[in-house]
């Protein structure tokens, strides 16, 4: 009876060794089968902004790959409110947003695959209470046109240039000089001419 006994027991140990020996394989082997999610979204889901947000930030449990990220911005008006394309840093997605946009309920959409290839896909709301400001408009630079010369005050280029005042005075002189050389040359003729 004792041998029985024992023989049962020794079935039962072993039975009990096994899964208590997989139990921690399973354990660790189950973060590997956990499905990755969206931990942190900024704004928040059902959160109340003052202003447009200027990026969105979604925040997973998993690394993801850049080249699977989708993420999406629809304003109050039905427009897409993202300014370009996500970019991805470990587990944190980033959308630009535009500037501008008006007040109201805005909707977040994703898709977005991990780094071990599983895909997660979602959606929530926030609402902006107030329009963005407009940008100031730039100030337009003016030129002021250049000034035309006037055809009447520009110097005609065939005019003989009037010349300088000190060789008008010298001009002058020779010339009565030699008038005056020529008067006292026929004086002397006439004189000559009655005295012989």
């Amino acid at each position: 009876m004792h041998a029985v006994n024992r023989r049962a027991a020794r079935v039962a140990a072993r039975c009990l060794v096994v899964p208590l020996a997989v139990a921690p394989l399973l354990l660790a082997a189950q973060p590997a089968f956990a499905h990755t999610d969206l931990v942190t979204g900024s704004p928040a889901e059902a959160a109340s902004e003052s202003r447009p947000p200027q990026t969105i930030k979604l925040t997973f449990s998993d690394e993801m790959t850049s080249r699977y990220a989708k993420v999406a911005l629809t304003a109050p008006d039905g427009e897409q409110g993202a300014a370009g394309a996500p970019q991805v840093t470990g587990r944190t997605v980033t959308l630009p947003v535009k500037p501008g946009l008006p007040a109201g309920s805005y909707t977040v959409g994703y898709r977005v695959v991990s780094a071990d290839g599983h895909p997660v896909t979602g959606s929530y709301r926030f609402t902006v209470e107030e329009a963005a400001p407009a940008p100031a408009p730039t100030p337009t630079p003016t030129h002021t046109p250049a000034r035309t010369p006037d055809a009447s005050q520009t110097p005609d280029a065939s005019a003989t240039p009037d010349p300088p005042l000190p060789v008008v005075a010298i001009a002058g002189g020779l010339f009565l000089l030699a008038a005056a050389g020529v008067s006292v040359a026929v004086t002397r003729r006439r004189r000559t001419r009655h005295g012989s």
